[in-house]
């Protein structure tokens, strides 16, 4: 008997309505024969309500209790879609992370997960029921609740889909798939049946906020087929039809089409600040010193650029969170530039990423003179840039960034 994981995210599960129309997709997969494992978010909204009432007590909530305060989320849901569920005359049980156990390390708010005990799932799976287990949650071996931090039901999913070896993990969203690019920004842009892993993973890391990055980490890692659909269309619709509807992730040699699509999509950010160091002596041990303050701070750090030495001095250039940015440029000031003696300290927090990302580049040329050219023909001058073997990303200024993805993905044919 086929085994699936179906994730739900906060707008499906948003109100008692669409709690039930979950319900009812739930129970066809289950009538068509499969057992089925349900992780659900909490209802849209309802985490960003808790932590805001934590913050209304403690404006730096202390990160254990405000794992407890944020699990309840997924409590709630767990509970109505099971009562969902049995009022269509299911045998439904749900289980919050701690009763499973999936066993996370002991970092509360960003937690993650070191194992999974399947036994429980597979007991009920056996006895017919239908099982609903809490995303974003779990318990460290203190048993105290933890969370994974934003987008951690995708990852619970994932994770309890390699856990149970599912044949395929199904994560609803209120999108019907992954776009070549943001439909918003292009309305062009059309939904891809296939995707590879890797392409997924840098879309997602670069800014495509389909799925959280770690949940396509895992899902590569452990190879759970992953589909990307939406939970708006009608419940009711065939098996068959939804089967093979939405996006599929898929391995680089099963994506038959790789030689033919040499970008698969174009992935932006807007939340990028650029920040360089001038003047800084070039001797061994200079970029650890800068990066290393940053990183003490927990501030993630992207792009990085050193210049050519010139008389023994050189320019240090990197790419932070713009919510970090101000936090950044007063570390380096203030702890960093007399230490490492740097002439000067500047940044620019309106400035934006955009990334062409395909695996086709490992078998085409020319695919970086072809978006430096574009960039060039509309004016738009390139302050960074940084490749890998299926990504070639550039810091440009904010103000040019949806004219920069429009026109690179009518120049690689995305609209095709």
């Amino acid at each position: 008997m086929a085994l699936v994981v179906h994730k739900y995210g906060g707008t499906s599960m948003g109100s008692v309505d669409r709690i039930k129309n979950v319900a009812r997709r739930v129970a066809k997969w289950h009538d068509a024969g499969y057992q089925v494992v349900v992780v659900p978010s909490a209802m849209a909204g309802e985490t960003n309500r808790l932590i805001g009432l934590a913050r209304e007590i403690m404006p730096e909530p202390d990160q254990r209790e405000l794992d407890m305060i944020a699990s309840t989320g997924e409590q709630v849901s767990i509970g109505l879609l099971s009562m969902a569920l049995k009022q269509l005359g299911k045998d439904a049980v749900s289980f919050t992370g701690w009763q499973v156990p999936v066993v996370t390390d002991t970092a509360h708010t960003k937690a993650r997960i070191q194992s999974i005990d399947d036994r429980k799932i597979r007991e009920n799976l056996d006895k017919g029921s239908i099982v609903i287990v809490a995303g974003f949650q779990g318990v460290n071996e203190f048993n105290e609740i933890t969370t994974l931090g934003r987008g951690g039901s995708d990852t619970s999913a994932v994770a309890i889909a390699a856990a149970l070896k599912a044949d395929e993990c199904l994560i609803y969203t209120d999108v019907d798939g992954v776009y070549t690019t943001d439909p918003r920004v292009v309305s062009e842009a059309r939904r891809l049946k296939k995707i590879t892993f890797e392409e997924m993973l840098e879309m997602a890391s670069l800014g495509s906020k389909v799925l959280q990055t770690r949940s396509v980490e895992l899902a590569g890692s452990y190879h759970v087929p992953t589909r990307v659909l939406s939970s708006l269309t009608d419940p009711e619709m065939p098996l068959e039809e939804e089967a093979k509807s939405g996006t599929l992730i898929t391995f680089e040699e099963e994506h038959t089409d790789m030689e033919s699509t040499v970008i698969s999509g174009i992935a932006f950010s807007r939340d990028e600040a650029k920040i360089t160091v001038l003047g800084v002596p070039d001797r061994p041990g200079i970029a650890s010193q800068i990066l290393g303050a940053i990183a003490n701070a927990n501030i993630e750090v992207d792009m990085i650029i050193q210049n050519q030495s010139v008389g023994g001095k050189t320019d240090f250039t990197f790419t932070v969170p713009r919510p970090d940015y101000n936090r950044a440029m007063d570390i380096l000031n203030n702890q960093v530039k007399a230490e490492i003696g740097a002439s000067d300290i500047i940044g620019d927090a309106k400035v934006s990423k955009v990334s062409a990302i395909g695996i086709g580049m490992r078998s085409h040329v020319g695919v970086a003179s072809k978006m430096f050219s574009t960039l060039f023909s509309e004016g738009i001058n390139i302050l960074m840039i940084s490749t890998s073997e299926i990504k070639i990303s550039v810091i440009i200024d904010e103000k040019y960034m949806e004219l920069a993805v429009r026109a690179l993905h009518k120049a690689f044919g995305l609209e095709q």
